[in-house]
């Protein structure tokens, strides 16, 4: 056997104006998991495009199993065994979760599709996986979260001996990553390589043997992951020190500016009452399907609601669309912001006064002048980092693109705003501007509802935190009872496993 299943040898890539990749090299051996860390725009994705075959090094060589790989195609690294579970799903929304499953490895008979074996083989995948899903059911229905599991389930049944884990827990509950986490002890023990990117600093420390560490397309180290500490990383990866990385500041809350009474919604979520004051952050906390995201769909228009009541400045509102509750100063940024948030084609200008058109718009025509100044103002203030506002925004590293959903809303002047996992998928960096303007929004008086199932994130930025079980508020905690110790993650979680 050979010493490494991997060898990456001084790779360099560069694009017109930009340096992605420079002098990176790392080697893997079997039964191992090498964690991946930096920034976004660290050249994380170049090199793994590189290893998959996707891009040719200009400079640098890989090896697979001592195989010097060259002038090869994504499917020629799949055939010798190279996987990956990449961040952003592209499932097949309508077919079947079994026609996901084997798509491209079809079971056959007499020149025929044999649904009825491919069903039978996928329900028993599902079961041992914890699906609960029937194998017909179209993958359309599907939450990301199970879309993600579904993935992994497809990366490892290909028998690859090398697996790209790109944010595989982004959009799992704590239970769903535990059995991600078995999987994958289950693959070292038949002496398969694991290069895993996260950003959760904490999981790659419990799970990785070694880390290397990029910056600005650099590398930076390789260190043995019982031998630093978070702290450590994130200074290797920014580049500085980040004494506090939830910047949470006290600013004057006001008075009751927003208020649910009794929202239902049924089979979804049931009676569901909470206030948010003028400058507060509400934390949201709960496990996937617990109907968090339901409740603020519903609120924003996207879902209907059966009963109940949405009260702004003590004026109940009705509700029947995202129009309705953006007309009434609501505004949203939605959990998966590449599906319901951007328009991945168009420009950083567009996406962000595409709702706010009616500003700008004179007779038949745009102040394209007026718009490009507003543009370029949130550009500035909330550090959107690109060469210009007219490039396409599906360019932009995942914090920046976070950047501009915000700018989008910002500029529509809400009263209320709904962040549904604003920093799912970003670098640490990047979530330290983003809580930095969560508290800057919250001094000018705007109303916060977080949503997020980083329970350290909910504790670290939150003034209160209200948990949601099975449809169900099932808890609620203060500020003071997160800083003084007397509430912890354990209550969190013991309020979120709650039967309702």
């Amino acid at each position: 056997m050979e010493e490494y299943r991997l060898e990456v040898r001084n790779l360099h890539k560069k694009f017109p104006g930009v340096y992605a990749v420079k002098g990176v090299s790392f080697q893997i051996k079997p039964g191992e998991v090498h964690a991946l860390v930096g920034e976004n725009g660290a050249g994380k994705s170049t090199l793994m495009k590189m290893i998959t075959g996707e891009y040719t090094p200009d400079e640098g060589e890989i090896y697979h199993n001592g195989k010097l790989l060259k002038n090869r195609s994504i499917t020629d690294s799949q055939k010798e065994g190279i996987a990956m579970i990449h961040q952003e799903l592209a499932p097949l929304p309508e077919m079947s979760i079994a026609e996901n499953i084997f798509l491209g490895q079809e079971m056959m008979s007499g020149g025929f599709l044999n649904d009825k074996v491919m069903n039978l083989e996928a329900e028993k995948i599902l079961k041992e996986y914890g699906m609960s899903y029937g194998p017909k059911t179209k993958v359309g229905k599907l939450s990301v979260a199970q879309i993600q599991m579904l993935e992994i389930i497809k990366a490892v049944r290909k028998n690859a001996d090398i697996i790209i884990m790109d944010e595989p827990t982004s959009s799992l509950s704590d239970e769903e990553s535990q059995i991600l986490f078995k999987i994958i002890e289950e693959l070292l023990e038949k002496q398969v390589a694991i290069i895993y990117i996260s950003h959760r600093l904490d999981e790659i420390l419990s799970l990785a043997n070694q880390i290397t560490v990029l910056r600005d397309g650099e590398y930076i180290k390789t260190v043995p992951a019982t031998g630093v500490t978070k702290d450590q990383l994130v200074e290797m990866m920014v580049g500085r020190t980040l004494d506090n990385i939830y910047p949470k500041e006290s600013v004057e809350i006001g008075d009751v500016l927003f208020q649910i009474k009794n929202l239902s919604s049924q089979g979804v979520f049931k009676d569901v009452n909470f206030e948010v004051r003028a400058g507060e952050i509400l934390g949201i906390s709960g496990l996937m399907g617990a109907g968090r995201s339901e409740i603020m769909n519903s609120i924003f228009g996207i879902d209907k609601y059966d009963s109940g009541e949405i009260i702004l400045e003590g004026k109940k509102l009705q509700i029947k669309s995202t129009k309705d509750a953006i007309d009434n100063k609501i505004a949203m940024v939605s959990e998966d912001r590449k599906l319901f948030g951007l328009i991945l084609c168009r420009s950083i200008k567009e996406n962000i006064s595409l709702p706010n058109l009616h500003k700008y718009h004179k007779s038949l025509f745009v102040n394209e002048s007026k718009e490009k100044e507003s543009v370029k103002q949130y550009k500035e203030s909330l550090g959107i980092k690109c060469a210009s506002v007219n490039v396409n925004v599906g360019t932009l590293s995942g914090g920046n693109q976070q950047k501009v959903v915000l700018a989008k809303w910002l500029l529509s002047n809400p009263k209320v705003l709904i962040l549904d996992e604003p920093t799912r998928g970003i670098d640490v960096g990047a979530k330290f501007e983003i809580y930095k303007i969560m508290v800057e929004l919250a001094r000018q008086g705007i109303a916060i509802i977080m949503v997020s199932s980083d329970l350290p994130e909910v504790m670290g930025m939150s003034d209160r935190i209200l948990v949601v079980s099975s449809g169900k508020v099932t808890g609620c905690f203060s500020r003071d009872d997160i800083v003084s110790g007397r509430i912890t993650q354990k209550n969190l979680l013991s309020s979120a496993l709650q039967e309702v």
